[in-house]
């Protein structure tokens, strides 16, 4: 019985770093990564990532130090994943829309040791970095250069790139032994909330949490083996829900793609057969509005979350207890009241949040964003006409007694509808002279 003890043989951390090796044994001569005229395999994108973590590793990045990469999708990004952690680094994706004083905030908060920055993040960095304070040493940074991003000139005062993303891979060993986690409850991830409610905070998953995370959603979707995925959800969006490490598992292709229009995603959809796709509902709002629509030659599944999505995209949408509104003891979903909204052909955008009324307590408010060229021969609807729409669909209590038009409505750097801010705006409203009836 010595000998059943816990060693290598029989018991090693579970780490979702372990995904890639596998994939380059069982589906290495198949499609890993495409992007634009660039494909590579899954035995080509391991080599890869040991180079790259082999040169992290050079730069005396040691275990337990955080790596931060701002970048879009591409290639580079997906690499970084696995490349990263297997440095023994803790992996920092911070999001490319936040603005220069908040990346600089999380730098510093994360002490990041290196950064990868895309090459339209250049000023970024640049403007981040001059928050710094005079004592603090800034992060070494390595450029993600792109063939398909024309370059763009470099100020004097621009801070200095040591060197190139590709340069990385050219310099990094092929056969490193990549750092494997001592403890499967080791640090693999910080990510930092998007700030929906509060300021952004920092969260910290370890390798087994990963390596659960992702087989989890692996499961919970039925993905099966090597499907064809489209990141219309960006990786550095809690590090694109897992499916970074979760398409190695299943010998997925990763599509990749820089930015997110619809005439670009239906494209892609088209030339690489996709199967499979995530994203926020802002950006399955803008692919179903898109003038570019056209069937699907077949069917893509959709994931989507973040916020509830409307009823012209998604059948049913579950509630969540901040979107209940209590009015005159009965309780109503806004997101129902938000579903019903969405089938008006001049909407384009709509959320529904509770407004402080002295005989009801509360009613239901909507905000509501206005398609442009909205298609409706009357033109843009009234207050009145939206009331009386959702009457005809609605139970009385659920109609919104308020009816606020704006351009666009408030939404995070991840695209999510920021309804504490609409909150605020109702509160501020005051009692609605809201109908007793």
């Amino acid at each position: 019985m010595e000998k059943l003890k816990l060693r290598p043989a029989n018991s090693s951390p579970l780490t979702p770093l372990g995904f890639l090796e596998r994939a380059a044994t069982v589906y290495g001569d198949c499609p890993s990564i495409a992007y634009d005229d660039t494909t590579y395999t899954w035995s080509q994108t391991h080599r890869r990532c040991l180079r790259v973590a082999s040169s992290i590793s050079s730069l005396g990045i040691k275990r337990g130090h955080v790596v931060s990469v701002l970048s879009p999708n591409v290639p580079a990004m997906y690499e970084l994943h696995f490349a990263v952690p297997m440095a023994g680094a803790i992996l920092n994706t911070i999001n490319v829309r936040l603005d220069a004083r908040m990346v600089s905030i999380l730098l510093l908060h994360s002490e990041s040791k290196l950064v990868f920055v895309d090459c339209l993040s250049r000023s970024l960095v640049n403007e981040a970095v001059a928050f710094f304070p005079p004592h603090v040493q800034p992060p070494l940074l390595i450029l993600i250069t792109d063939d398909e991003v024309p370059p763009t000139p470099s100020s004097s005062s621009a801070v200095h790139f040591y060197d190139t993303y590709e340069g990385v891979v050219e310099k990094g060993d092929p056969e490193f032994k990549w750092v494997r986690p001592d403890s499967e409850w080791d640090p693999m991830v910080l990510n930092y909330t998007s700030g929906t409610t509060s300021s952004p905070k920092g969260v910290v998953h370890c390798h087994r949490g990963l390596f659960i995370a992702a087989l989890n959603a692996l499961l919970d979707w039925s993905v099966s083996n090597q499907p064809v995925f489209l990141w219309t959800l960006p990786m550095f969006h809690s590090n694109g829900w897992s499916f970074s490490w979760g398409m190695a598992a299943v010998g997925g292709t990763n599509v990749c793609l820089r930015r997110f229009d619809a005439p670009i995603i239906y494209r892609l959809i088209e030339r690489h057969g996709v199967s499979r796709m995530c994203g926020a509902p802002v950006v399955l709002n803008m692919l179903s509005n898109s003038p570019t629509n056209q069937p699907l030659r077949n069917p893509v599944h959709i994931l989507t979350a973040g916020a509830p999505p409307p009823a012209s995209i998604l059948l049913r949408a579950e509630d969540r207890s901040k979107d209940v509104i209590i009015s005159g003891g009965e309780n109503l979903s806004s997101v129902e009241v938000e579903s019903v909204l969405y089938t008006h052909p001049a909407v384009n955008e709509a959320a529904v949040v509770a407004r402080p009324d002295e005989f009801w307590g509360e009613t239901p408010c909507a905000f509501v964003s206005l398609k442009v060229g909205n298609g409706t021969s009357t033109g843009n609807p009234t207050e009145k006409e939206i009331m009386e729409f959702c009457r005809a669909k609605l139970p009385h209590y659920m109609v919104p007694k308020t009816v606020v038009f704006k351009d666009e409505l408030p939404k995070t750097s991840t695209g999510k509808i920021q309804k504490f801010v609409l909150r605020e705006i109702a509160r501020a409203m005051g009692s609605s002279r809201a109908s007793r009836i």
